[in-house]
């Protein structure tokens, strides 16, 4: 076995590719990724409303089965306010390296 340290993360706060030869971060690919990512919690959140929506009226016309579709719109409702918080979040990553792209 060698002798060099292997670790295995999860998450990782930096990309490998996102510095160039010199050690330098590309803000402007950063800036782009941030907004791909917001664009994608947006439609999140607008998917996850819409299913809320759908299992709300579902509750309304399905008075047998309306405690599950109650269930299943909580559940869809907070996966939207969660989507709406991550592309809020990645809009500020956005704004930052914007920043720092343009000093």
């Amino acid at each position: 076995m060698s002798d060099e340290k292997h670790h295995h993360h999860l998450f990782h706060h930096r990309k490998p590719e996102e510095e160039g030869a010199s050690g330098e971060v590309d803000y402007e690919k950063k800036e782009k990724h941030h907004k791909h990512m917001e664009k994608l919690g947006e439609l999140g959140a607008i998917a996850a409303g819409a299913y809320a929506l759908h299992e709300k009226h579902k509750a309304k016309k399905d008075p047998e089965n309306e405690h599950g579709h109650r269930v299943k719109e909580e559940v869809a409702a907070v996966a939207a306010v969660g989507s709406a918080g991550f592309a809020f979040h990645e809009h500020h990553e956005k704004k930052d390296a914007k920043k720092h792209a343009h000093n």
